[in-house]
């Protein structure tokens, strides 16, 4: 394993710490996670806004991979508040691309379905090359990243977009599931503790489709993409389950497996949002999978089969 690194950035989040585990558990990598304000003591403090500081800790741990042709840093760290998000989103992923030619490593960039507006989806998705219109800032920004990263590919840099279902719906929450220290963390995983709130009565989305993906099959997906030859992947792929679901039809699922038979606290709101949700919150992003499917199989987890097993563990 010795000189065999992968880099995580945002390695403390709910996808990054997904992504972490699965690389140590392929057990042919070294893996470096990075952290920003977490107390994570296994991770590496470092200010990826700061261009000097990134440069010279990705010089020293120098990334790289002998069981294959990547050299890899996967950056899944992602940020939705204004004042911070051009930066994360759209300053870092360039820098990071420009030294992935630089320092010779491949970088992954991972972005969302919400590059899209999800007003009219083609007949299975969205594909890649299709024109992109965001609705809103973090759907701007991580657009605006996709970009940066994409120029400095046609440069001469090893960089590839990975797009999955949003990642990133308020500062601290995925909308991916999975395992999370807390549901909170999670716009999915939450809707369990709402569904078992009964104390307190919530109006729930009915209306917008959504694609929930496992952050597990996500993290899997990604060190299966590194038995791929670089030199073999578009500038773009998408990774999403292909299971549809509104927010309301997934607090059905919990409350049947839950075994609560009274969902009356939860209010179903089947209309389209107005005013700033409706620019905040796309209709149906559904990503076309066909071309990632040309490479290697999806392999999702039923988005039913593993709340089942979850929940029925005591969430563990």
């Amino acid at each position: 394993m010795s000189g065999s690194k992968i880099v995580v950035t945002g390695a403390s989040g709910v996808l990054g710490t997904a992504v972490h585990k699965a690389f140590e558990k392929a057990l042919r990598y070294e893996v470096v996670g990075l952290k920003n304000k977490s107390t994570a003591s296994h991770l590496v403090q470092l200010d990826l806004t700061d261009k000097e500081a990134t440069k010279q800790k990705l010089e020293e741990i120098k990334p790289t991979c002998l069981h294959c042709d990547w050299q890899g840093v996967i950056h899944c760290a992602a940020e939705r508040r204004p004042d911070v998000a051009e930066k994360l989103n759209v300053e870092v992923p360039g820098y990071l691309a420009e030294l992935a030619k630089a320092i010779n490593f491949t970088l992954v960039y991972i972005s969302t379905d919400y590059v899209f507006d999800g007003r009219s989806p083609p007949p299975g998705g969205y594909t890649p090359e299709l024109p992109t219109n965001p609705l809103q800032i973090y759907g701007q920004t991580k657009r605006d990243g996709e970009t940066a990263v994409l120029q400095a590919r046609q440069q001469g840099s090893r960089a590839v977009v990975l797009r999955v279902p949003v990642l990133q719906v308020t500062s601290r929450r995925t909308a991916s599931y999975g395992p999370a220290p807390n549901n909170a963390d999670s716009a999915v995983n939450i809707l369990v503790d709402v569904v078992q709130d009964q104390s307190k009565e919530s109006n729930m989305d009915d209306y917008g489709i959504r694609y929930p993906t496992n952050v597990l099959d996500i993290a899997s997906f990604l060190v299966r993409l590194t038995d791929i030859s670089f030199d073999t992947l578009p500038p773009i792929l998408h990774y999403s389950a292909n299971e549809s679901f509104t927010k309301y039809q997934m607090c059905k699922i919990f409350a049947d497996i839950l075994g609560l038979n009274d969902m009356n606290h939860i209010k179903p709101v089947s209309t389209p949002p107005t005013g700033a949700g409706a620019t905040s919150r796309p209709y149906n992003c559904h990503l076309s999978t066909a071309e990632t499917e040309k490479l290697l199989p999806l392999e999702c987890t039923r988005f039913r089969t593993w709340w089942e097993e979850y929940l029925h563990d005591g969430g563990k």
